[in-house]
């Protein structure tokens, strides 16, 4: 008989298994806690519940460990490519030349999108944000593949038709919103060249590929593609454990990436150093006010739900952001003012007892900024990059037969029984 872990209430004793990961992660299966005790457990934000098993991306948020079917993200960023790192998160393993052929002939393949949905970007203003038209078009796509319905028919198919489509999608909403004609992809190129291409050509232009450009979107996005059960990635599930159609799914995960606190932090962070530069205030200064609870100022890009160390993430990128500028051969101020912010706030004790260290999107929004990305971009970059840890998740989802449709409980805590007032006598 297996460790058990024992619960009291109102005078009786309750057993509930204990389940231990691979990596010796600990938890209380209470799958049967309502039906024992007639209790539910309170975890606002499910900061404390696990709600699935998974064998897709192992995190320790303690000793900075992100691995990729037991693969670490260090040695992904520096030998994969996002098209291998994708075939490695969707199916399991990594691809054989054979397998890596065939998978990036099929993303080749799919990487059109129908002649009839350039209609739907004309109807979005040029004000529209990009991850409002990349969410919708997404969902849209399940009109054009009415085949995906059918959520087990073609899984593999689906899976990499919508890998290959989002890049276009991306880089077609892009054009719409600077009012350039759209890129089509082209064969030849590969999946992030593609996406350079289609976003930053020109009609009757020759577009050089800077190679150290290239390998940097690549670790962007192989960075980006999971990280466990974050916002989008729950949401995810949730949404496609309804059984509800990929493009759907994945277009929930989207929305959910949209906002402030997930996606779009390294937006943040860049607005952030951009007004400690428009106000001349030292780092010192602005440190300081980040710790009066009064200011309302916050450090954007420090801190993370999961990591109380360094993001490993974090490190690739300053990295790479050190070598693409020094072989551009300028200095960016905004990576100077963050490199300078983030010392300043590592050799603070207030940051230093909280556990607050740069996150992963301390540094990309200054990357994708050196890129040319524009700032309205950057969400709909980490949409690229994480969609094939979306794809992987619902997959896994799909594929356990003991998988069930996502209903959390909750504690009521409105008004007692009253009855209905006649609007005469309110």
């Amino acid at each position: 008989m297996g460790e058990h872990a024992k619960l009291t209430l109102e005078g009786k004793d309750y057993e509930f298994p204990v389940f231990i990961g691979s990596e010796g992660e600990k938890a209380i299966d209470i799958s049967s806690l309502r039906a024992k005790t007639g209790y539910v457990t309170l975890d606002p934000a499910y900061v404390n519940t696990g709600a699935t098993t998974s064998a897709i991306t192992y995190l320790d948020g303690e000793q900075g460990i992100l691995r990729y079917r037991g693969i670490p993200i260090e040695q992904l960023a520096e030998h994969s490519t996002f098209v291998e790192t994708s075939y490695l998160l969707i199916h399991g393993h990594l691809p054989n030349k054979e397998e890596l052929q065939q998978f990036s002939g099929l993303l080749t393949r799919h990487s059109m999108i129908h002649e009839d949905m350039k209609h739907f970007f004309d109807g979005y203003p040029q004000s529209a944000h990009p991850m409002a038209i990349l969410s919708s078009m997404v969902c849209s796509l399940s009109a054009y593949y009415p085949e995906s319905l059918n959520v087990y028919e073609n899984m593999d198919i689906q899976s990499t038709r919508l890998l290959s489509k989002l890049r276009t999608i991306a880089a077609f909403s892009f054009k719409k919103s600077i009012g350039q004609p759209i890129m089509y992809p082209q064969d030849r190129l590969s999946y992030c060249e593609n996406f350079l291409q289609m976003m930053f050509a020109v009609p009757s232009r020759d577009f050089e590929f800077d190679p150290d450009i290239v390998r940097a979107l690549n670790i962007l996005l192989i960075l980006h593609a999971d990280h466990e059960q974050n916002c989008s990635t729950s949401t995810v599930r949730l949404v496609g454990s309804s059984q509800t159609n990929l493009y759907a799914a994945m277009s929930s995960g989207i929305l959910a990436l949209w906002g402030p606190l997930h996606g779009g932090a390294n937006q943040a962070v860049i607005e952030m150093l951009e007004e400690i530069q428009r106000s001349g205030m030292k780092c010192s200064e602005f440190v300081e006010k980040v710790k009066d609870k009064d200011s309302k100022i916050k450090l954007m890009g420090f801190g993370h739900r999961v990591y109380k160390t360094y993001d490993p993430r974090a490190k690739i990128l300053k990295e790479m952001t050190d070598l693409i500028l020094s072989k551009k051969g300028k200095s960016d101020p905004l990576l100077d003012l963050a490199k300078e912010l983030e010392e300043a706030a590592l050799t603070d004790p207030y940051f230093i007892e909280r556990n607050l260290y740069p996150n992963v999107d301390f540094y990309s929004g200054i990357l994708y900024k050196e890129m040319g990305i524009p700032i309205n971009m950057f969400t709909v970059m980490f949409a690229i990059g994480r969609l094939p840890g979306w794809i992987a998740q619902w997959k896994e989802m799909m594929d356990d037969p003991n998988s069930k449709i996502g209903r959390p409980r909750q504690i009521y805590t409105g008004a007692t029984e009253r009855e209905y007032v006649a609007m005469d006598k309110r």
